[in-house]
Parts: C-alpha cells; sequence; structure tokens
C-alpha cells in the first residue's frame, strides 16, 4: 500500500457468532488500522562479506585473496514467510476491528429495537388505557341514561295519576251538573191557550176556502190572544 493512497479504505464483512471475519466488503477501517497494514515489516539487513587485502611486493604483480562468509539475507522461503506472517497479524486486525464494528452494530440494533419494543409497549398502554377510559364513560352514560329513564316514568305516572284524577273529578262534575239540569228541565203539565178561538178560525177558514179576508177578525182576535198569554208566561217565569 504506498503512502499516496487515501487515508481510507472500505471493506464490507460479515462475522459469525465467534467474530470471525467470513466475507470483507464495504466497511470503512479506522486509520491506525489503515496505518498499521501500511507500514512494512522490518526486514533482514544483508551484511556484506569481509575481505583481506594484503599489501602489494615490490615487483610481484599483486595477489589478493578474499574469504566469503555466509550471506546473512534472507532465503526464499523467508519472505514468503514473512508475508505470511504480515498477511496474519493484518487479518488480525482487521478481525478485531471487525468484530468491535459488528459489536457496535449489534449493540446498537438492540438498542433500536429496544427503543421499537418501549414505544409499542407505551402505545399499547396508551392504547388500553383509553380504551379503560371509554370504558368507564359508556358505565357513566348508561348509569345517567337509566336515571333519566326513572325520571321520565316517575313523571309520566304522576301525570296520568293526575290527569285519571281530573276526568274523574270532570266526569263527577258533569254528572252532578246533568242531574241538576235534568232536575229543572223536567216537563210541565201544560193547558192548550186560545184553544176555542184557535177552533173558530180554522172553521172559517174551512168555510171560506178562497175567501180567507173573511177571516182576518177572527185571526186578529186568535193573536191577541196568542199575545197575551206569552206576555203573561214571561212574567211568571221572570
Amino acid at each position: 500500500m504506498g503512502a499516496t493512497e487515501s487515508s481510507s479504505r472500505k471493506v464490507a464483512f460479515a462475522v459469525d457468532e465467534e467474530d470471525r471475519v467470513q466475507v470483507l466488503r464495504g466497511v470503512k477501517l479506522s486509520e491506525q488500522v489503515l496505518q498499521r497494514m501500511r507500514d512494512p515489516s522490518p526486514g533482514t539487513d544483508v551484511k556484506p562479506a569481509p575481505s583481506d587485502a594484503r599489501g602489494e611486493d615490490s615487483g610481484k604483480p599483486p595477489t589478493s585473496t578474499s574469504q566469503e562468509y555466509p550471506s546473512s539475507a534472507p532465503s526464499g522461503s523467508q519472505p514468503a514467510e514473512e508475508l505470511k506472517k504480515r498477511f496474519e497479524r493484518e487479518q488480525a486486525i482487521a478481525r478485531e476491528e471487525l468484530a468491535n464494528v459488528a459489536r457496535r452494530e449489534r449493540e446498537a440494533a438492540r438498542e433500536e429495537l429496544s427503543m421499537a419494543l418501549l414505544r409499542e409497549r407505551i402505545q399499547s398502554r396508551g392504547e388500553a388505557e383509553r380504551a379503560q377510559r371509554l370504558a368507564k364513560q359508556l358505565e357513566k352514560k348508561e348509569r345517567d341514561l337509566n336515571v333519566l329513564d326513572a325520571f321520565y316514568k316517575a313523571q309520566l305516572a304522576q301525570l296520568e295519576k293526575k290527569g285519571l284524577g281530573d276526568f274523574r273529578t270532570a266526569s263527577r262534575q258533569f254528572q252532578e251538573a246533568a242531574a241538576s239540569m235534568e232536575a229543572r228541565l223536567q216537563p210541565r203539565s201544560t193547558e192548550p191557550v186560545c184553544s176555542s178561538l184557535q177552533a173558530r178560525v180554522l172553521h172559517c177558514y174551512r168555510e171560506n176556502l178562497g175567501q180567507t179576508l173573511r177571516c182576518s177578525d177572527v185571526a186578529k182576535e186568535y193573536m191577541q190572544c196568542i199575545n197575551k198569554v206569552t206576555k203573561n208566561m214571561l212574567v211568571n217565569h221572570g
């Protein structure tokens, strides 16, 4: 990983129950983890082989002898081992970081679920309290209606009783008034008035058919007699 790369990497992951990394994809690692993964592991120094330099004799070609020491450079299998260790170390760091992220995600999910359950419980409790309140209001309304029904029945009974009493009183008073009126209006024995003049008028009309003027004097006497009797009756009965 070069130093010019971005300061963070996104890796997606899935963690099992034992916090073992299954898939890496889309999780943002911290800068500390990336720095650890970016720094190379210390390499093995390669030491140069020492050599002996001997002085040259005059007149003789210089000769040199060198003794090669075993090189301390890592063998071909050592870089692979180092890479493996480095990969395992980076994987352990990533696993730890991912496990922390997974733990935080689980805690956040549990907290969110707890809040949802709490809200649902509060809502359910509120609905139950509202139902109880409505039930109490309904019971109170039923009691009020029963009281009003009893009151109206009592008033109706009193009105019926009073009306029946008034009817009986009125009936009794009517019967008494009718009896009194019957006593007052009993038929009286009367005699015909001006009967002789009435007979003369009838006889005259029979004898003088078509000539009624001949009976005018008798008729006049009859009318005078009737008027006189009527006046006498009005004076006597007031």
